[in-house]
């Protein structure tokens, strides 16, 4: 029998994905929020396309600080382009 592969939504397309081929972001319980690039950090996460048009659409429309339930400075969606672009 093969193993199922884990989906996630992406928060900027809705589209379900699998989990490897999506960044995480992670609000750590000491309330920072990081990316997460083992995808096993403690906290709640929120994933992203590896595409510069669903991190745009999920900037715009607040959609990883609801996920995240917390503001999100824009030096972190920064770092997440950056991160997309190393990919």
């Amino acid at each position: 029998m093969q193993k199922k592969t884990p989906q996630r939504m992406c928060v900027g397309c809705q589209q379900m994905k699998n989990k490897k081929e999506l960044l995480r972001v992670v609000r750590t319980p000491e309330a920072q929020i990081v990316w997460d690039a083992t995808g096993k950090k403690a906290g709640r996460g929120a994933y992203l396309c590896k595409e510069e048009a669903c991190l745009t659409k999920a900037f715009k429309e607040k959609r990883l600080e609801r996920a995240l339930k917390q503001a999100v400075e824009p030096a972190i969606y920064e770092a997440l382009r950056q991160g997309i672009d190393k990919t």
